[in-house]
């Protein structure tokens, strides 16, 4: 049956129900990118690094290898040592192969030793030469001070505790509650039910119902609920798709360089094949479809199928947010290459420069200024999320994808996996609701709601200018004005001995520059190499979410202090 059904998915691309795939690379024009690289294979078992681009030996392609793997510590291979004698059944050498490839860089070695830091510190550990861990690795606005939305939880808390709900004139005259609060909350409780029991695999009907409107007055195009799925976070989304999408060991996903490493790590737990694009920085980072068209037809003459390509708009790393005229080109490619657009759009009220234009609305328009049809099977799921924007809710994982033109049958198959994990938290499916429909004009929550998201907006876009300004003043760092998003991803250029002392320690310089930076002030940033860079080139991504400035001038005297020594 399995095989009947990979030779079906041969002959028929646009139905993509999930096979088993194995690992497969592809080669890229050099200079491609850096250390980074966007492959699901070649670590060094001697090292656990990863080895460079290489070629085989026999009439196979050259083969990209894998994100740059951390040195691991004396500590790490005692473990290791102990695992393999011992009498476990698992170690770390029989464990699924596709797992241990993975990089996730962005929760990677900077990130659990922040928490170490962090550990000591509340401790009392007083030999740490900096009061605070400044979590700036990772887009997680509440950790970081941002505030919830008041009707949020207000309306959460009473779908969390109902009883609250007989006692209306105490939730009103002395809790501070709204009428349209305990309103929404009764409207929950009748049309979805209790938060703690299941709902249907693909979310509660009457939110998808509330989303498909949302997206009707985004877009001014009409949208089905049946085809919106609500998931944990847009990152199950995206897992979800590229299961149903990935078929064969040579299914390929164009994914943008840099890129939020959720997408590279999935391929690689998949063993699918991931195709990178570079990003053009001196064009506010933004696409080129040439850039795109190489990169497809490379991975096409090494016989790779390429079915997908990823765009994140507004970006992340790089927070740039794609003009119509880019994304119009993207689709159009789409449509001759018969590829399904995975448009990542969960920072879309996070824009400073420009507008965010989603790639529904000109798909839409496309249809519209083609009604013969031209556009009628080019596939779109574009996702969104609540943990990101205003709304900041990460822990409540709440998201959705909406789909476009797919094939029933596919849909189908796309029920039947997130009917596996049963259904998203609905507590999230809830702030789902309330995000995409949030008190209007005239409702008593409504003017304290814009006060908060208009607060939450602007702080953001002030620290992000500040920080801004402050990378202005370091010596050999570039970067751009703030587009959007919740990030700045710099360019840094380091001496030559800092790139030697990092070689000593089995790091590149970028990963060992942002482990002095952690070190010395207490700000965990992400090294550019997690995310893939040009090669010859060195980044790294902070978040701008952070409150107050002084680890802003933490880190530009931790710079010039760094600079002077290595010069």
């Amino acid at each position: 049956m399995a095989a009947g059904l990979s030779n079906a998915l041969k002959t028929a691309r646009h139905r993509l129900p999930s096979a088993a795939v194995r690992n497969y690379s592809i080669p890229v024009q050099q200079p491609a990118w850096g250390p980074a690289t966007c492959g699901a294979s070649g670590l060094d078992s001697s090292s656990g690094r990863a080895a460079p681009l290489s070629k085989s030996n026999n009439n196979t392609p050259p083969v990209i290898h894998s994100f740059t793997q951390q040195t691991r510590f004396q500590s790490f291979t005692q473990i290791r040592k102990m695992s393999s004698s011992n009498s476990r059944r698992l170690n770390i050498d029989n464990i699924n192969p596709h797992v241990r490839a993975a990089k996730y860089a962005v929760r990677g070695e900077l990130a659990v030793k922040s928490e170490e830091f962090r550990a000591a510190l509340l401790r009392g550990t007083s030999d740490i030469p900096f009061s605070q861990v400044i979590s700036a690795n990772i887009g997680n606005p509440q950790q970081l001070d941002q505030k919830p939305i008041t009707f949020f939880r207000q309306v959460l808390s009473l779908l969390e505790n109902p009883l609250l709900l007989e006692k209306e004139d105490v939730l009103v005259n002395h809790l501070g509650y709204k009428t349209d609060v305990i309103e929404r909350a009764k409207w929950f409780l009748k049309n979805v039910g209790s938060v703690g029991a299941y709902s249907a695999s693909n979310g509660a009907p009457a939110i998808r119902q509330h989303i498909a409107e949302f997206l009707e007055r985004r877009d001014g195009f009409p949208a089905n609920w049946q085809d919106i799925y609500l998931s944990a976070g847009a990152s199950s989304g995206v897992n979800t798709l590229l299961h149903i999408i990935c078929a064969d060991e040579k299914s390929g996903i164009l994914v943008p360089i840099p890129q939020y490493p959720l997408y590279t790590a999935s391929l690689s737990i998949l063993n699918a094949t991931c195709v990178p694009y570079l990003l053009d920085e001196s064009k506010n980072w933004g696409t080129d479809i040439n850039t795109i068209k190489e990169s497809y037809q490379k991975a096409k003459d090494a016989g790779v199928d390429t079915r997908a390509i990823v765009i994140i708009n507004p970006g992340n790393p790089t927070g740039a947010s794609l003009s119509e005229e880019d994304i119009r080109a993207v689709l159009e490619f789409a449509r001759q290459e018969r590829l399904v657009v995975l448009a990542d759009e969960v920072y879309q009220t996070n824009v400073f420069i420009g507008e965010f234009i989603s790639f529904k609305r000109v798909l839409r328009q496309l249809q519209k200024e083609n009604p013969d049809g031209k556009y009628d099977c080019v596939e779109l799921a574009s996702l969104h999320s609540v943990s990101k924007g205003m709304v900041g809710e990460c822990g409540h994982r709440g998201g959705y994808f909406e789909l476009v033109n797919f094939d029933p049958e596919v849909q189908a198959e796309i029920y039947k996996f997130v009917s596996i994990m049963l259904c998203a938290p609905v507590i999230g499916q809830c702030l789902v609701e309330l995000m995409v429909n949030p008190p209007k004009a005239g409702e008593p929550s409504y003017e304290l709601y814009q006060k908060e998201y208009r607060g939450i907006y602007e702080g953001m876009k002030e620290r992000a200018n500040a920080l801004h300004k402050a990378f202005e003043q370091m010596e050999g760092v570039e970067c751009g004005a703030p587009q959007g998003a919740m990030y700045l991803f710099p360019t840094i250029n380091l001496p030559p001995k800092a790139a030697e002392a990092a070689a000593k320690e089995g790091r590149t310089p970028d990963e060992f520059y942002c482990m002095k930076l952690l070190e010395a002030t207490g700000v965990c940033v992400v090294p550019g190499s997690g995310f893939g860079q040009k090669e010859g080139s060195l980044h790294f991504r902070t978040t701008f979410l952070a409150p107050g400035t002084e680890w802003v001038g933490n880190i530009v005297k931790f710079h010039k202090e760094f600079m002077d020594q290595y010069r």
